[in-house]
């Protein structure tokens, strides 16, 4: 038990993704059961980031994908102008100001976008003034030469502010990062995701990134399309999920609109959500 942990969901943005997109090669048949799809084949999304307070610091995990893009680039993800990682800061009782560390499950726009701001006259500065930042170096070096496939994904002006800020930090091995606060790292989605485990009033906290992006991803199948290496995502799953299920581990989802929290169960189908949740009924 870590009595002296405190854990605070977050939304950041609220949007829209592609079904297919979502669930990769499953079909719409099989999704669209269970998330229904506009006139325009979206379902609805949010960004959900973490803010776990411990003795003597702050620590987010993501950002979301903050303001710095042209109108086109938040339209065609039908992005809502509320919330934002600051209003629900101030609504949970801080500020951008009191974060001391961001550690980033990834690097992708949707995950540090807000990271760093952009003023009307084009210049860059950190919207968290006093944090250092965190992201596995594999992923660092993926992001700043990016491949192909992922290129899109990132931008040079999310990652190159967080270097010359001097407070950029890299993680190379899994285990404890902060007393109650363990790191997983898994390479399907994109090379090293950095997957938290937090120890939270004698349960285990798993903030699931997009390794799980929703409930609706625990089935092994359900693979989004952006995923690199679909079928090391599969086994990355189908091992941790043998382990979640196992030790009753909650799942915190980032991007599920409709299920805030859950449970896993194994039954002869697979692996499947067990009970939805929201946070606040864990305590």
């Amino acid at each position: 038990m870590n009595p002296e942990i405190k854990l605070y969901p977050l939304i950041a943005d609220l949007w829209k993704m592609d079904g297919g997109v979502a669930f990769g090669v499953v079909p719409k048949s099989m999704w669209n059961r269970t998330q229904m799809a506009d006139e325009n084949n979206m379902i609805p999304i949010v960004t959900r980031c973490l803010l776990v307070q411990t003795p003597g610091r702050l620590v987010l995990i993501d950002t979301g994908m903050g303001n710095k893009r042209d109108a086109k680039y938040y339209q065609v993800r039908y992005r809502e102008d509320f919330p934002t990682i600051e209003r629900s800061l101030n609504q949970a009782g801080f500020s951008v100001d009191d974060i001391t560390d961001i550690l980033f499950t990834h690097l992708h726009d949707d995950h540090v976008g807000a990271a760093v701001m952009k003023d009307e006259q084009g210049k860059l500065s950190e919207l968290f003034p006093n944090a250092h930042y965190h992201v596995s170096s594999a992923q660092w070096d993926w992001a700043i030469n990016p491949n192909k496939r992922e290129g899109a994904s990132y931008f040079k002006d999310n990652l190159l502010p967080l270097k010359e800020s001097g407070k950029l930090h890299f993680i190379d091995q899994e285990g404890e990062w902060l007393p109650g606060i363990c790191i997983r790292i898994f390479n399907g989605h994109t090379m090293g995701q950095i997957i938290p485990l937090v120890n939270y009033l004698d349960k285990t906290i798993v903030f699931a990134g997009d390794f799980i992006p929703t409930a609706y991803n625990i089935p092994l199948p359900f693979v989004p399309s952006v995923d690199i290496q679909p079928l090391l995502t599969m086994d990355e799953k189908s091992a941790f999920l043998e382990e979640a299920a196992q030790k009753a581990y909650i799942l915190l989802f980032e991007h599920d609109y409709f299920n805030e929290c859950s449970s896993v169960q194994k039954t002869e189908k697979g692996f499947m959500m067990d009970k939805s949740f929201t946070f606040s009924s864990i305590v």
